[in-house]
This record gives C-alpha cells, sequence and structure tokens, in this order.
C-alpha cells in the first residue's frame, strides 16, 4: 500500500473512531509515518462532558475518564494498523495537553531490540542529557534511542525505568495518580533543564510522555517549532 493511501486510511480511521468513543472528533489530524513509528497529532479535542469537568476544576476526572476510554481507542487503532495496513505494531502511547486541547496518540513499529536508530546531529548529547534528567526522578534508563518522525517530531524510546515503588502504587490500584505525578515531574524537569537549541538547534514547542509499566518502557515527543 502507498504512503500516502495508508495516511489517508489511517486520518479517515482514527476520526471516525474517537468521534465514535467520545461524541466528538478533533478539529484536525495529522499524521506523520516513519520507519520506526506512526504519530497522529489531534488539534482541539475535547468533548463537552470533557470541557464541563475541566471548567469545574475535576482535571482528575478527566484524565481518568479519557484514559478508560482510550485504552480501548488504542487496542482498536492498533488491531486497524496491523491488520489493515500491515504494520507491525509493537507498542501504543498517547497524552494529552489539557491547556490546548490536543494530543498525540504514538504507535512503535517493531525493530530489533538492539537495533538503534540512525545518528543526527546531537543524538548522543540529547540521549545522555536526558538519561541525566530521568534519573532523578525514576531509574536511569536501561535503554535510550531516538530518532526524527520528521523534522519537526523527535522520539525519544526508554526502556528499563520504572522503580519497585512505583510497581508497588500501581498494585494498590494507583496508577492515575503515579502517571499523573509523573508527568507533571517529568515536564517540568525535561523542559527546565534540557536545552534542545543547544543540542540540536530547535525550541522545544510541545512536549508529550507516556509509559508503558507492562513493558517498563515509555516515549518522550518533542514537537518542535
Amino acid at each position: 500500500m502507498k504512503h500516502k493511501e495508508m495516511i489517508s486510511q489511517s486520518t479517515s480511521y482514527v476520526t471516525k473512531l474517537l468521534r465514535s468513543r467520545f461524541g466528538k472528533g478533533p478539529q484536525s489530524v495529522k499524521i506523520v509515518l516513519s520507519e520506526r513509528s506512526i504519530v497522529f497529532q489531534l488539534r482541539n479535542f475535547i468533548s463537552p462532558v470533557e470541557d464541563f469537568l475541566l471548567v469545574h476544576n475535576e482535571e482528575e476526572t478527566f484524565r481518568y475518564t479519557r484514559e478508560l476510554i482510550m485504552n480501548a481507542v488504542l487496542e482498536d487503532l492498533r488491531n486497524f494498523l496491523q491488520q489493515e495496513l500491515g504494520l507491525p505494531i509493537s507498542d501504543m502511547y498517547y497524552d494529552w495537553g489539557v491547556h490546548n486541547a490536543s494530543g498525540i496518540i504514538v504507535g512503535l513499529i517493531e525493530v530489533h531490540p538492539n537495533e538503534q536508530a540512525p545518528h543526527y546531529e546531537g543524538k548522543a548529547a540529547l540521549e545522555g542529557e536526558l538519561s541525566n534528567i530521568l534519573e532523578k526522578i525514576q531509574k536511569r534508563p536501561e535503554h535510550i534511542d531516538s530518532w526524527w518522525v520528521d523534522p519537526s517530531i523527535l522520539c525519544v524510546y526508554r526502556r528499563g525505568i520504572t522503580k519497585l515503588i512505583e510497581l508497588e502504587l500501581i498494585e494498590l490500584g494507583h496508577l492515575d495518580v503515579l502517571k499523573t505525578a509523573k508527568r507533571r515531574l517529568e515536564k517540568r524537569l525535561i523542559t527546565e533543564k534540557l536545552n534542545t537549541q543547544e543540542h540540536i538547534g530547535k525550541s522545544q514547542h510541545e512536549l508529550y510522555l507516556d509509559w508503558d509499566f507492562d513493558r517498563d518502557d515509555g516515549i518522550i515527543l518533542y514537537i518542535f517549532d
């Protein structure tokens, strides 16, 4: 299947899927497909019920409700990408910017576990600095790799990051609290401590994060100006 046709079919499918699950689809969907990942950028995506929750300062309820629905959405989307488009998706992630009602969905395409992404200027320095920052919050990543999805999107994959205390919190039913705290802390520290302009000559515009605690991995997605 041609690249353009895959993008077109994916756009149509994810728009209809989100509309059916949330009662309202995103204002726009941009999809970027590379050898290692497929990234869905969703703009102005918030349902009337979610908007009501946020207006009444119920962000925790908003995140819990969205995560519950998104778990089913990601499973359906992964099946579509695998079965209809033939993409060997290994895992799916998502994150939302409450401040701008926009977010991302990322599907990783299976590669050999030890196969590193191609080198780019500043790659080693950026990954090393990120590892140093993440070590303040969780385990230093046992493996970290990064690649350009397109000239404005950089995806960072990290594996071997979960501490025992985090696993215990999940076991006690505090996954939502853990994710909320980690998102706030990681985004704040990465934004404050890592100067992407210095390493790769680009300024951070948006930053998204997600984890799969069962697989003990996660992604960081940079969107640059």
